[in-house]
């Protein structure tokens, strides 16, 4: 251990308010920078919230100087039923926050190389999540904009510390950005859309509250086809699902979830929220009982936020190609028109530069990108030829 540092597992009160807070000391002077809700990142390492824990493994260090300041952090984990679905077993490091500084972050990750290695995992991806895709996942590299909600910002110059240990770029993640006004969509799509609705067996509609279980199911019927088989996503059960939505209620406008049946089967979903970080950027990290009074109150009565967060978008594989994409988007467009709808801006922020269909619709209905973050991935074995994600429809 160098002189100049200390490595600490995170394993009291004290070294949890350490890791939680030195993000905040280290942007303090950046007004770009908003703060995670405490909970949203305690629950990541809390086996009775992550069911990950059911057979994965976690921890996490802070790192000290001299003084006793706190100057990194990082959390290394695995889950073994991800983990080897890969060419090698591959865990995760990920809540990366140090200061601009090679020797430091080596430490972190050499920590968490050190400790995944004893696991039997042969490689490492950062800066994840140990949980879903959608939260903590990727390294902003372009795009220094405001985060929308739960999704990392950073310095500049973390590129250069994950490069400069040897962590090499697995694939890009883009968030594009769109500005919801009507017609936006390529007229060519747009007159498939048109087409595709005259015929009575397909139709759209708006998630209805009251039966929030019943779209909980149709959810998972298309997420396990079109979704589970990309790379490191799981199929859900329909268990998952409901108490998932159940939990989103509270922020859930039904306007902006909306499915696509055909024959009255479940075919397609596009699943938009509300940024939170609108609201929460004021909460200082806390979510007691007042903050979650405000929240409500200001998601439900004043209505403030103005920007949605596209959090997936799916149509499953016998239907693409046939305008149920632009049918679910028009549909949108068309709800967009309505009376008391504020909604100004649409970010969607997890497109893998591995998926080109995606990107493809996603540059038909006007989006451009704003922001990229990358997957950084690392062998441990140095001589092991390095692979980036395979392209999948």
């Amino acid at each position: 251990m160098s002189s100049k540092f200390t490595l600490t597992e995170v394993n009291s009160n004290a070294t949890k308010k350490a890791f939680l807070l030195l993000p905040v000391n280290l942007y303090k002077d950046d007004d770009l920078w908003i703060r995670p809700l405490d909970e949203d990142i305690e629950k990541v390492f809390d086996h009775n919230k992550n069911k990950l824990f059911k057979e994965g493994k976690a921890i996490r260090w802070i790192l000290t100087d001299a003084t006793n300041k706190t100057v990194g952090r990082i959390a290394a984990f695995f889950d073994p039923k991800t983990a080897d679905k890969e060419e090698q077993p591959t865990g995760g490091s990920g809540f990366f926050d140090c200061i601009h500084d090679q020797e430091a972050a080596n430490l972190l990750f050499d920590a968490a190389k050190n400790w995944l290695q004893s696991n039997g995992m042969e490689a490492m991806d950062g800066p994840i999540n140990f949980g879903t895709r959608d939260y903590f996942w990727g390294c902003l590299s372009d795009g220094f904009h405001e985060p929308i909600y739960n999704m990392p910002y950073n310095y500049p110059y973390y590129n250069e510390l994950f490069e400069n240990y040897g962590f090499k770029n697995y694939f890009n993640q883009f968030t594009y950005y769109t500005h919801i006004i009507n017609n936006s969509i390529d007229p060519v799509l747009k007159r498939n859309a048109e087409s595709l609705v005259q015929n009575p067996d397909f139709y759209f509609k708006t998630l209805e509250m009251k039966d929030l279980d019943k779209y909980a199911q149709d959810f998972v019927t298309v997420f396990n086809k079109a979704w589970a088989r990309f790379p490191g996503v799981k199929a859900m059960r329909i268990q998952q699902a409901v108490k998932l939505f159940r939990k989103m209620k509270p922020i859930i406008d039904p306007r902006v979830i909306i499915f696509g049946y055909y024959r009255d089967e479940p075919i397609s979903f596009f699943v938009m929220i509300p940024d939170l970080y609108q609201v929460t950027r004021n909460f200082n990290g806390k979510f007691h009982i007042l903050n979650e009074l405000r929240l409500m109150y200001a998601l439900k009565v004043k209505k403030v936020c103005t920007r949605l967060i596209g959090l997936i978008f799916g149509v499953i594989p016998e239907f693409q190609g046939k305008g149920v994409a632009a049918g679910l988007v028009m549909h949108f467009e068309q709800e967009s028109l309505k009376p008391g709808f504020k909604y100004e801006v649409l970010e969607m922020n997890w497109i893998g530069d591995f998926n080109p269909s995606m990107i493809k619709l996603l540059e038909h209905i006007g989006g451009t990108v704003r922001k990229t973050h990358i997957t950084y991935r690392y062998l441990f074995d140095r001589n092991k030829e390095f692979k980036r994600a395979k392209a999948v429809s």
